[in-house]
């Protein structure tokens, strides 16, 4: 695959992904980044902002595989990843896989269900396969998991642990679209039957595994300066030691944001990055890796205010 071939699927992703999904064009490119970085993405917003249909389109524009868990307190980790049950009819027992054994998994509202629960996907996630029973099953080399959360109503909702989150490449904010962007959603849906599954049923699979398996490897072959990657660390550092931040980001941090620049890049049409592909990427890649000190909070700054401050007064390679 070539750099306007992998431009071109993008580009018929995105159009696909645009037919369900309207005045989101930053999370589906950040989205597409992730996928083909081999990364994860956690999708946050409040309720009612196309969080799970972001998902679903984008599921549905690839040729893959797709499986959907709806995380609840009640949920246990065998719900996720399946357990050897005793089949009384062979006298023995059988393996039952749960829905983690997919190309693309949707964990919706991931952040209501008890920790051991969620802490159920970090060997998945980190390493593609989980281990049952002392048995290690391959979960496949696309396995990738976009995962929901509310930040509003928090009754009932347990907060990721630190550990977790590293493990997700971005967290996308989801917030409302503009007014004519809203304008345009209301009118493609009073013009479709009143069904959620229709909005995605119009959406072509334009991206087959062997594609984009052509396309992981493609950007394996994106090598970064080292003016690109020392900038990268001079930013992952700078967090260890602002004052505003009680805990900075780790050296998986670097590394997720170096190869995310790569993907970029490649959708750029670019086999090389440049110092704006890493700063488009470092809030959506940061903004959840960090623990803002107690002035900060009391002073009422988000972590991408933080964030967005380092920027600022890291120098930029030339």
């Amino acid at each position: 695959m070539t750099l306007d071939d992998f431009a071109g699927r993008a580009e018929a992703l995105r159009n696909e992904i645009r037919k369900a999904v309207h005045g989101q064009d930053g999370a589906i490119d950040q989205l597409l980044i992730s996928a083909f970085s081999r990364g994860h993405c956690l999708l946050e917003g409040p309720p009612g902002t196309a969080k799970t249909l972001l998902a679903r389109s984008f599921a549905a524009a690839m040729a893959l595989d797709f499986g959907r868990v709806q995380f609840t307190p009640d949920l246990m980790p065998g719900d996720v990843l399946g357990a050897n049950l005793f089949d009384f009819s062979a006298n023995s027992f059988r393996l039952v896989k749960g829905p983690v054994f997919t190309d693309i998994l949707l964990a919706d509202e991931i952040n209501r269900a008890p920790p051991k629960t969620q802490a159920a996907l970090l060997q998945a996630m980190q390493e593609r396969i989980v281990t049952i029973d002392g048995q290690d099953l391959s979960l496949g080399d696309h396995f990738h998991v976009i995962a929901t959360q509310n930040p509003i109503e928090q009754q009932g909702t347990y907060p990721l642990p630190e550990a977790q989150n590293d493990r997700f490449l971005f967290k996308i904010i989801i917030d409302f679209p503009d007014r004519d962007a809203e304008l345009e959603i209301l009118r493609r849906h009073a013009a479709q039957p009143l069904d959620f599954n229709g909005r995605t049923a119009q959406i072509e699979p334009v991206l087959t595994s062997d594609q984009l398996s052509a396309a992981q490897d493609l950007i394996d072959g994106i090598r970064l300066d080292e003016k690109i990657l020392v900038y990268i660390l001079d930013l992952v550092r700078e967090t260890r030691s602002d004052p505003d931040i009680r805990e900075g980001a780790s050296t998986r941090a670097a590394d997720a944001i170096a190869g995310a620049t790569r993907a970029a890049a490649a959708l750029d049409g670019r086999d090389y990055a440049i110092p704006d592909d890493v700063r488009d990427l470092y809030l959506p890649a940061l903004r959840h890796r960090i623990v803002l000190g107690p002035t900060a909070e009391i002073e009422g700054r988000t972590a991408d205010d933080v964030l967005t401050s380092i920027l600022g007064r890291i120098e930029v390679p030339r």
